[in-house]
């Protein structure tokens, strides 16, 4: 994929988020997938992102920043939301966050093949105990 591609596939990935519709996230997925470099399934991430959703009903992800280089992808995020139910071991209150997330992709075919992500969970629970 050209690096235009890649923009624009990341693009729609993010878009499929935010209209939360994890099923659809399949069609980005390889079946041969690792996590921080574990072996997971398409179901898995499916199920979490569900999950997550779930929890956080208005998730939010926003590209800040995008740097492709060949097949690998890097984003900074701004991610926003309110959880509905406990989360990280804090119990709903109608707090709402705003983290940075930093994720790397590795993109083969037209799909991820590797996919890793970091934020802040310290700093997202403070804001969620306040």
């Amino acid at each position: 994929m050209s690096d235009t591609d890649l923009r624009a596939f990341y693009t729609r990935y993010i878009e499929t988020l935010n209209a939360h519709d994890f099923a659809g996230v399949r069609e980005f997925l390889s079946d041969d997938l690792t996590y921080f470099g574990d072996t997971v399934t398409a179901d898995l991430i499916v199920s979490a992102l569900t999950d997550l959703g779930n929890t956080v009903p208005d998730l939010h992800w926003e590209i800040q920043e995008l740097s492709v280089d060949g097949d690998h992808l890097a984003a900074r995020l701004l991610n926003t939301g309110t959880p509905a139910k406990e989360w990280l071991g804090v119990a709903p209150s109608g707090a709402s966050f705003v983290i940075v997330e930093f994720a790397v992709y590795h993109v083969r075919d037209g799909r991820f093949v590797h996919m890793t992500n970091v934020h802040d969970a310290e700093a997202l629970r403070r804001q969620l105990a306040s």
